[in-house]
C-alpha cells in the first residue's frame, strides 16, 4: 500500500469532464461545444474562463485538450513581454490544438490587441516598413482565463465565443472533491475529517486541497498513515486558522470592529497592513461570508454572525489561555516536588 499511495496532492488530476465535480453550468457549457465540434470535424470554439482563483479554470482547460485528443500549450499572461514571446506562443499550435492563457488579464493591452488580429486573420504581421511579413497561424482553440475580466479589452472579450462564469463550490462540493482526491492517491482519511476540511475552505477547491495536504504531512510526520480529526486540528493550529478558515488578519480583523464600527484607514493601522491589502485580500471572504458589512459613511462593522463569531473565538482564546496557564502550573509544581511551598 505504501508504494501505491501518492505522496503529493496534484499527483492525480482530472482527465476528463466527468471527473469535474461542481460548475455544472460550466460543463454543461463545454460539453455541447465538444459535441458539437466532433460532429463537424472542428476545432472547439474559444472560451473566457471567468472566475476566482482556486476553482478549477486551469484544470478545465487542460481537460478540453484531453478531451480533444489534441496537444496543449500553456502560458502566464505577465510572461507574454515581447511580440516575439506571443508570436512564439501561436506559431506552435497545430490545428485543433488547446492554447490556453492563463491570467490573461496580466497581458499588456498592445499585446492582447496583436492576439485578437491574429485570431480574426489566422495569421502574424511580423516586421514594419517596408518588410512586413504575415505568417500563417494554425486553427487552434484559445482559453483565456481570467479573475479580472473588466482588465481584458472589450474586442478581444467579444471575440471568444464561449463565457465560462466558475463559482465558489458549496461545502457539499468541496467535500465530494477532497473524498475523490484522497482515494486517487489511496489515502485513509476519517469521513469526519473530509467535510471540516471544506467548512474551512472558503469554496476554493485549491485551499481545500491544500488544507488536505497539511492534515497528511502532519500524519506521516508521527509515522501515521489514516488522517484523522486530531491531524486536521494540528494541521489548522500551524497554519493559524479557525474553523471558518479564517487566518491570523481576518481574525484580527474581527477582534477589531468587535468594540464597534470603524473605517478602513483605523483598521489598517490597527492591523499593520496598508488600506488596499485590507480592502482587496482581507475584506472580500468576510463580506462574502456575512460577517461584515459597511455603513453609508464607508465605516466597517459587524453582522449578527460576525458578533456570533467574535464572541466564540473570545471564548476558544480564554479557553486556551486557562489550559496553557493551568499546564504551566502543573510543570511548575512537578519540578518542585509534592513538598514545596506554594509561596514565593
Amino acid at each position: 500500500m505504501d508504494e501505491q499511495r501518492g505522496t503529493e496532492i496534484n499527483d492525480v488530476a482530472p482527465t476528463s469532464l466527468n471527473h469535474i465535480i461542481g460548475q455544472r453550468s460550466v460543463v454543461d457549457q463545454v460539453r455541447v461545444g465538444l459535441d458539437a465540434a466532433f460532429e463537424d470535424g472542428r476545432r472547439m470554439d474559444s472560451a473566457l474562463l471567468v472566475g476566482p482563483p482556486g476553482v478549477g479554470k486551469s484544470a478545465l482547460a487542460r481537460v478540453i485538450a484531453a478531451e480533444m485528443a489534441t496537444d496543449y500549450h500553456e502560458v502566464l499572461g505577465q510572461s507574454i513581454t515581447s511580440p516575439g514571446d506571443l508570436n512564439a506562443f501561436l506559431l506552435a499550435a497545430r490545428e485543433k490544438s488547446v492554447c490556453h492563457v492563463d491570467e490573461a488579464h496580466e497581458m499588456r493591452k498592445d499585446f492582447q490587441t496583436a492576439l485578437y488580429l491574429a485570431i480574426d486573420q489566422r495569421k502574424l504581421i511580423i516586421g514594419g516598413g517596408k518588410s512586413i511579413q504575415s505568417l500563417p497561424i494554425a486553427d487552434f482553440t484559445l482559453l483565456l482565463s481570467t479573475t479580472d475580466e473588466y482588465c481584458l479589452l472589450q474586442p478581444l472579450r467579444d471575440r471568444m465565443r464561449l463565457v465560462l462564469r466558475f463559482e465558489f463550490y458549496s461545502d457539499e462540493e468541496l467535500a465530494t472533491v477532497l473524498k475523490h482526491r484522497a482515494k486517487c492517491l489511496r489515502w485513509e482519511v476519517e469521513d469526519e475529517v473530509l467535510p471540516l476540511i471544506a467548512m474551512r475552505s472558503r469554496g476554493t477547491p485549491r485551499l481545500a486541497l491544500r488544507l488536505l495536504q497539511s492534515c497528511y504531512r502532519v500524519c506521516r510526520s508521527l509515522g501515521e498513515t489514516a488522517i484523522t480529526h486530531e491531524h486536521l486540528k494540528r494541521a489548522c493550529s500551524l497554519e493559524q486558522i479557525n474553523e471558518l478558515g479564517l487566518g491570523p488578519t481576518e481574525q484580527k480583523y474581527i477582534s477589531i470592529l468587535r468594540d464597534g464600527p470603524q473605517r478602513l484607514n483605523v483598521i489598517a493601522s490597527l492591523i499593520g497592513l496598508p488600506s488596499r491589502t485590507v480592502s482587496q485580500v482581507t475584506e472580500p471572504f468576510l463580506i462574502r461570508a456575512g460577517l461584515i458589512t459597511k455603513d453609508d459613511q464607508g465605516k466597517r462593522m459587524l453582522t449578527g454572525a460576525g458578533y456570533e463569531h467574535a464572541q466564540l473565538d473570545n471564548i476558544q482564546l480564554r479557553s486556551k489561555t486557562c489550559l496553557k496557564h493551568a499546564q504551566n502550573v502543573s510543570k511548575i509544581n512537578r519540578i518542585r516536588g509534592p513538598n514545596a511551598s506554594n509561596g514565593f
